[in-house]
């Protein structure tokens, strides 16, 4: 589980967002950090937000989720594998419609170019990653 701080600074040509996370349960002690800069349009209850972004993982993170011991090599067959951290730009949009009063449904779509350090994992056969999100909310 990671647990992190999260700023963002508007001005009149979008905003900057930024996310600094770590490893609470001591599984990993990774650090991941989220940089992107957004510009939203609103057009009645439609707002759409696109934006570019780089994430920043640490190589404690990049071991958990992509490294491969001396062990778990012997036993799985694959090679061993030791990543250092990794920058992976992505893309990504997302749109929120106002439907009802206080009632909005939203989608999040992106797309993320893997950097070397994670496509280099035995266990990575692609060379991006996709995130597709949706759901209803309400406000209070």
């Amino acid at each position: 589980m990671m647990a992190g701080l999260s700023y963002v600074h508007n001005t009149q040509y979008g905003f900057l967002r930024t996310v600094l996370a770590g490893d609470t349960l001591d599984k990993s002690n990774g650090i991941t950090w989220d940089m992107a800069w957004l510009y939203r349009y609103t057009n009645g209850n439609l707002t759409l937000t696109p934006g570019i972004g780089m994430e920043w993982s640490s190589d404690n993170q990049n071991e958990y989720y992509y490294g491969i011991s001396k062990r778990e090599s012997e036993r799985s067959g694959l090679r061993s594998y030791d990543p250092d951290s990794s920058w992976n730009p992505y893309l990504e949009l997302s749109a929120n419609y106002r439907f009802l009063g206080d009632w909005s449904v939203y989608g999040v779509a992106r797309y993320t170019r893997l950097s070397d350090e994670i496509t280099d994992s035995p266990m990575v056969d692609k060379s991006w990653s996709g995130l597709i999100s949706t759901g209803i909310t309400y406000t209070f």
